[in-house]
């Protein structure tokens, strides 16, 4: 994955997501009759500007990107002409001013909304939920969970794909429950399993935590679909239909086993056996060496046998209007689990380890990007989801902050003093600082530690 590819990837979803976030801020502004000053993509000093529109509103980006505002009209920041002083919003009624700071996190819930529509009318694909063998003494084991299996509900959840499976697992695992899935075998023969969450620590929500109560996928055959031309595989003398059955002495059983042994061999010559026609035969292969997420891998550039992927994918795809509800819906359980995430995090429950900065963000906007406009869409509507959720957050600076202000100021009939103000602002700092920070040093450690 190219630099470039993740720095274009990350700064048209940033920009994206901001310009939405601003404009729902903006337009309800002029709605309720408040003349906006500024409108600004990123902060400090201003690389474009230009003014447009009857009250000669300034449209800027500036140069550090990171955010953006709205800046409007207000008698505490500046002289206000007699003859404009019913334009200025410290002069709206509380209402109106409640409605223009929850604008913003509102309009990056509507485009979540937009994009997830636009996922479930278009169709995405998924894995489904087959189950692999679970490892021995894991909780799916002792569930008796078996091979070939597939998760087909979650409680009184339906699920579709792993991806369902794991949503819908994700909510439960926080607080550990115990959860019934509702599983088909491959005679259609149903069963309900009953599996324990209880076992997850906080640092097991760092990672797969799928994996760690022994729910894994069935496994791709080692089956060789495509070899592209002029590239290791091919050298080496691959063709589609082999079964790669070992490689540098280990035992392949899966397509992830093959991968993993090539990824970890970049440059390295290796003998890989394989079966072909029923005939075991002897290849030698070096695998090209690959820049990838910072790190070196290897690759044969080959491909897994299409028909053995395609018994494991399916597409999820709705009518236009279900495709509505399904998008809502899916925004909402998003957010809610996001709100639980955080809230775990503060009492200890869940690691601090979560929290991921610019530098992960954009990692994964470039791996999104990379596989394509249906994930990179996805991560676009994640993202959305997650940014609407923080700034309506209690804390001061952010929009969650003045809602809280405008909350405080309905119970004691009067707005909140100047003095408080100054005082919130400072811990607001603090407190968003020190949650930068965090997600800096996180991301430092994932990018060092790998």
């Amino acid at each position: 994955m190219s630099l470039l590819t993740t720095l274009v990837a990350f700064i048209l979803a940033l920009g994206l997501l901001i310009i939405v976030h601003e404009l729902g801020h903006y337009s309800v502004a002029r709605w309720c009759g408040v003349k906006v000053l500024r409108f600004s993509l990123g902060f400090g000093q201003t690389v474009f500007m230009r003014k447009l529109g009857s009250d000669r509103t300034e449209w800027a980006i500036a140069a550090f990107p990171l955010g953006g505002y709205v800046k409007m009209l207000d008698e505490r920041e500046g002289e206000v002409a007699p003859h404009e002083r019913h334009r200025a919003f410290n002069r709206q009624p509380l209402g109106k001013r409640f409605a223009i700071v929850l604008a913003g996190p509102v309009a990056n819930f509507l485009l979540a909304i937009a994009v997830y529509w636009l996922l479930f009318v278009h169709g995405v694909p998924g894995l489904k939920p087959i189950l692999g063998a679970p490892p021995a003494a894991s909780p799916a084991a002792q569930a008796q969970l078996a091979a070939g299996e597939t998760i087909v509900r979650v409680n009184d959840q339906a699920v579709t794909t792993w991806q369902d499976v794991r949503w819908a697992l994700l909510e439960h695992a926080v607080d550990r429950h115990t959860v019934t899935l509702e599983v088909h075998n491959a005679k259609n023969e149903i069963a309900f399993r009953r599996i324990d969450l209880g076992s997850l620590s906080p640092a097991d929500l760092d990672s797969d935590f799928l994996r760690k109560v022994g729910l894994t996928r069935l496994p791709t055959p080692a089956v060789v679909g495509e070899v592209s031309p002029g590239k290791p595989g091919e050298r080496a003398g691959l063709k589609p239909g082999d079964r790669i059955l070992q490689v540098a002495g280990q035992p392949v059983t899966s397509w992830d086993d093959l991968v993993a042994a090539v990824t970890a061999r970049a440059g390295v010559p290796i003998e890989m056996r394989v079966e072909r026609g029923g005939q075991p035969l002897e290849l030698h292969v070096t695998p090209d060496s690959v820049q990838d997420a910072g790190k070196v891998i290897g690759r044969i550039w080959v491909t897994p046998d299409r028909a053995a992927l395609e018994r494991q994918i399916v597409e999820v795809r709705y009518g236009p209007l279900a495709a509505l509800g399904q998008a809502a819906l899916r925004t909402w359980e998003v957010s809610i689990l996001s709100l639980r995430m955080l809230g775990k995090m503060i009492v200890g429950e869940v690691s601090l380890k979560n929290l991921s900065g610019p530098i992960t963000i954009a990692d994964y906007a470039g791996q999104s990007a990379q596989m394509g406009w249906v994930a990179y869409a996805g991560f676009i509507a994640l993202i959305s989801i997650s940014l609407g959720v923080l700034n309506l957050l209690p804390v001061p600076l952010l929009d969650g902050g003045h809602l809280m202000y405008y909350l405080l100021e309905v119970v004691k009939g009067s707005p909140v003093s100047e003095r408080a103000l100054e005082i919130g602002q400072r811990i607001g700092m603090v407190v968003l600082f020190t949650l930068m920070a965090f997600a800096l040093y996180n991301d430092i450690h994932r990018l060092v530690g790998g």
